[in-house]
């Protein structure tokens, strides 16, 4: 009992630690003009869940504002899109990394509407994940939940950082062209410069001979 307590309390303490770098879910309160559009985005890896709802709320109860929603990878592609709705879900694993954006505009039929406000609810990654039905599903207790929740963390981490140091590698990479081209431009200026000052003493030789100078 005493052993499982302790477990349990060093899970929480490095699920605590793992937060700053595991990626979480976070909502968001936009104020829409009538017939205005806003959008959030959000910088993904690939092979990413993701998962956010949304949900429309009038300044008058007799008001029922509908919403036009529309998602896109970095690239264009469409992921989801709604029109006419008050509220939704979209859920996608993403293929490309990138800037994913999420555009919500107030549909143009809202007579008399000045403002709506939107709550969208964006969840990335392990946030994303519905570990309730995990435990369902595979029968967990508690504790072995936790520990599954840590391994997912673990794995998210890990993931980052092997993102980080391919990041890391190809600014690498870049630097080092930028090093040789620059250090080939100086040998080239340095020619020029050597082979201009030759030509400059070259005709001053010329021109003081012909004067008789020298």
């Amino acid at each position: 009992m005493v052993r499982g307590k302790v477990l349990l309390s060093i899970i929480i303490m490095l699920c605590f630690a793992c937060d700053v770098l595991v990626e979480k879910g976070h909502a968001i309160w936009l104020n829409l003009p009538a017939g205005g559009t806003k959008c959030v985005s959000e910088l993904i890896q690939s092979n990413v869940i993701v998962m956010a709802d949304y949900l429309a709320i009038s300044d008058h109860e007799s008001d029922h504002s509908t919403l036009s929603v529309k998602v896109t990878s970095p690239y264009g592609n469409i992921l989801h899109r709604n029109e006419n709705v008050t509220n939704g879900q979209f859920t996608f694993t993403t293929s490309e990394a990138g800037i994913h954006e999420a555009c919500l505009r107030v549909d143009g039929n809202n007579q008399g509407v000045k403002e709506v406000s939107v709550l969208i609810d964006w969840r990335i990654g392990i946030a994303a994940k519905d570990w309730e039905s995990v435990a369902k599903k595979e029968k967990i207790q508690v504790l072995e939940l936790e520990l599954k929740k840590l391994e997912g963390q673990v794995d998210a981490i890990l993931l980052h950082m092997a993102i980080l140091k391919e990041r890391e590698a190809d600014m690498r990479i870049v630097s080092d062209r930028t090093n040789a081209r620059v250090a080939q431009l100086s040998i080239m200026s340095l020619g020029v410069c050597i082979t201009v000052s030759g030509f400059q003493l070259w005709h001053l030789k010329r021109f003081f001979r012909k004067k008789k100078l020298i």
